[in-house]
């Protein structure tokens, strides 16, 4: 569900040209196949390229352009794996975001690249309303995420 969620908010805001019905600028994609290095292969649940750095929808299998965002969805069979393996892998691979949404506590999660590695941008739980990095354009009811009703 959370997956499901954020995408939907993300395309609805952010997957467009500027100026349709949000700020636009993005492609977002969910369950693509990315190679971060050679015989890397991962498939995030949420990925985004901003078009100004991919002018066209990354494509092919696997996807070869490094998204410039990524969004994990905890569960139990994956927290760990996602909140270390992959979590070393993107940032050593230049992510500059990575998001990561944890529906049993119902906590995001915001990390931004930096020299040093991921630091912590931003935290919220159910019931907050944030404006995101790097889609700081456009309010996100964290609750939304965590199957708050959409009111």
């Amino acid at each position: 569900d959370a997956q499901l969620a954020l995408g939907a908010f993300l395309r609805q805001h952010f997957h467009r040209q500027p100026g349709r019905g949000g700020p636009g600028g993005w492609w977002i994609l969910t369950e693509v196949d990315v190679e971060f290095a050679p015989h890397e292969i991962v498939r995030p649940d949420v990925a985004g390229w901003r078009r100004d750095r991919a002018s066209e929808r990354p494509s092919g299998r696997p996807v070869a352009i490094r998204p410039d965002f990524v969004c994990e969805i905890l569960s139990t069979s994956n927290a760990a794996t996602d909140q270390v393996d992959r979590f070393r892998l993107y940032a050593s691979s230049g992510v500059p975001f990575y998001w990561i949404g944890d529906p049993e506590r119902k906590i995001l999660t915001v990390y931004r690249l930096e020299v040093t590695g991921y630091a912590v941008a931003l935290q919220a739980k159910t019931g907050e309303v944030v404006n995101a990095p790097p889609f700081e354009a456009v309010a996100l009811r964290v609750g939304l995420l965590f199957g708050e009703d959409p009111d």
